[in-house]
């Protein structure tokens, strides 16, 4: 695989069992470029740490005052420098090759995980640890899984040398060869240390990052009620957190280079002292201990790799234990499904609940726990908690449809949809049938101001679907953007479409001509509506009472406000359900916005 083949047509299934495996999958899937890689790496290093031996030849071909053998010291050395030049240059080539298509592999992982589990997502993993791994985590996992190959190429360059200083000149080799593989294994002591702090680094960066997220997100909501000073200095608390981790770290990680250099020094010391004393006995020659002495200095270029694949794997570890976290995710509707064909279509049924939505009708459901409202919404779209009973639609369990039937046939729109940025015809631009035109989903939603606002925002913009709208439509009200969302989801036309709270941001008024647009817009569709609104639930065609997790009423909004006291404590908030006053009330503010 090379760049400019990417995004790979299939990236595979991970193996998502642990961080390691993990690892060690990236590798096996790229074994041509890890092959290649290596390849090129010999050649560099073994190219390199030749060019001792040919200094050394040159020496004694000086001594001596051989013309040929210095000529041929001289050709020996230019095929050295070439070959290093050669070999690094597509080493690099070959190296962030494999760099950038592993973090391109992984990236194209997480984006069908998301796009698989949908909102569900960040309900089981923290919107801040998604941004840290599908950000900083794949540049460290990418970074392992180039760095295995030149470390590698180093490890075998460091044994082709130590056995051909053996066999060169066996007085010197032996000490050589005994000393780096000490030098290799000098700093293993210090590993462990050096991962834990490196781990607990990126756990305190991975907090921050989710705190930062957290706080931008809802800065608009912090500024409202004077709240952003606090949050703030929160982070700043959390990034001085991670500043001392890092330095930790740090420190660790320099004494580790700092005997990187000390031992080969040491080394260094050694096989002078020992090869000046050869030499004045005569055992040896001078080039040979020239040769020696160079070979050493040059090893302790390879030699720095085994520093970096430590550093490598210690930053990647946590990196791709995070990842695999979120790739093990898995949801109850596959990707396959053992059913397959049309949509199916009828009466959408939990099990669970007992929540029945009859087709082509219009189903309010009142819930008076929000969060078990959101639950029983997710539920109904095809996100089941872990081994809960399949919602069915049409007698058919959704967790048996393939994944996009399954989305055709059911849409959720969650209370808080997210608006991306772009034009409002960008936004608008999502798989639908085609028999819901935009100007009618947006007339539906009640969004003639939202699409003034827009223009208005928007210079040079005087077609309303040509107006741009900022990052998660952060500068319309939060009415706005529900009924933009509200619109987008309209013209999907799905089979059932889910709405929890759709106008809980919006004026009576404008949620009472909501409610009719929706009704007009949707007759003959499923539609359910998660609200505790009077005027969405008196134009419902049936309402359903969810308590303590099961239904408990149905009927019609107004026959249900007289006979049934926990529907009236939701609805109208009343706290004696004798309060016909209020139940009155209610009923005339019905009537009077219709």
């Amino acid at each position: 695989m090379q760049i400019h083949d990417l995004p790979y047509p299939d990236p595979g299934v991970p193996d998502a069992r642990s961080g390691p495996r993990f690892l060690w999958w990236l590798f096996r899937n790229q074994l041509g470029g890890q092959l290649r890689s290596l390849a090129w790496g010999l050649v560099h290093f073994v190219s390199v740490s030749a060019l001792p031996f040919c200094v050394g030849l040159a020496v004694q071909a000086v001594v001596d005052r051989s013309g040929s053998r210095l000529a041929l010291a001289g050709g020996l050395l230019a095929l050295a420098c070439a070959g290093s030049a050669i070999g690094d240059t597509f080493l690099h080539r070959a190296a962030i090759t494999n760099w950038i298509t592993a973090a391109a592999r992984v990236q194209q992982l997480l984006a069908r995980k998301a796009s698989s589990l949908g909102s569900g997502l960040t309900r089981r993993v923290s919107a801040g640890e998604v941004v840290a791994v599908s950000t900083g985590d794949i540049e460290k996992i990418g970074w392992f899984v180039e760095a295995v190959s030149r470390f590698t190429a180093a490890a075998l360059t460091i044994v082709i040398v130590c056995v051909g200083l053996v066999v060169y000149q066996p007085a010197l080799g032996v000490v050589v060869a005994v000393g780096l593989p000490v030098l290799a294994v000098a700093v293993l002591p210090l590993l462990p240390r050096a991962t834990r702090r490196a781990d607990f680094q990126r756990e305190k960066a991975g907090r921050a990052t989710e705190l930062a997220s957290d706080t931008v997100a809802g800065l608009r909501v912090l500024r409202g009620i004077g709240g952003e000073e606090l949050f703030l200095d929160r982070y700043r608390s959390a990034s001085q957190e991670v500043r001392h981790a890092a330095v930790r770290s740090a420190r660790m990680w320099s004494l580790i280079s700092a005997i990187q250099v000390l031992l080969p020094g040491l080394l260094l010391i050694a096989v002078v002292w020992h090869g000046v004393g050869l030499a004045r006995e005569g055992r040896i020659t001078i080039g040979e201990l020239v040769a020696t002495y160079s070979s050493v200095m040059i090893l302790t270029y390879p030699l720095r790799h085994f520093e970096e694949i430590a550093m490598a794997y210690s930053f990647s570890r946590p990196s791709a234990r995070r990842a695999a976290r979120v790739l093990s995710l898995e949801r109850a509707t596959s990707e396959e499904g053992s059913l397959a064909g049309d949509t199916p279509s009828g009466d959408l049924y939990d099990p669970a609940t007992g929540v029945l939505a009859p087709a082509g009708r219009l189903t309010a459901v009142v819930c008076g726990d929000p969060d078990a409202a959101g639950q029983l919404a997710e539920r109904l779209g095809g996100h089941p908690a872990e081994e809960a009973t399949s919602v069915l639609l049409g007698g058919v369990p959704l967790d048996e449809l393939p994944l996009s039937v399954a989305r055709t046939a059911v849409l959720v729109q969650d209370k808080d949809p997210v608006l991306l940025s772009g034009t409002l015809r960008e936004l608008l631009d999502v798989p639908a049938s085609g028999d819901i035109d935009p100007r009618q989903a947006l007339t539906a939603a009640q969004c003639d101001d939202v699409l003034a606002a827009l223009v208005q925002g928007s210079l040079g913009a005087e077609d309303p679907m040509d107006a741009r709208i900022t990052e998660r439509g952060r500068s319309l009200s939060g009415g706005q953007r529900q009924r933009l969302a509200l619109a987008r989801s309209l013209i999907t036309d799905p089979e059932v479409l889910v709405l929890d709270e759709p106008t809980s941001a919006v004026d009576s008024h404008t949620e009472a001509r909501i409610a009719e647009g929706v009704r007009n817009l949707r007759s003959g569709r499923t539609t359910v509506v998660f609200t505790s609104s009077p005027l969405l639930l008196d134009r419902a065609d049936r309402v359903v009472l969810v308590h303590e997790g099961e239904v408990v009423a149905v009927g019609v909004h107004r026959e249900l406000v007289h006979k049934e006291p926990r529907y009236r404590a939701v609805v109208t908030r009343e706290t004696e359900s004798t309060d016909d006053d209020a139940r009155t009330g209610v009923l005339e503010e019905i009537e009077e916005t219709a």
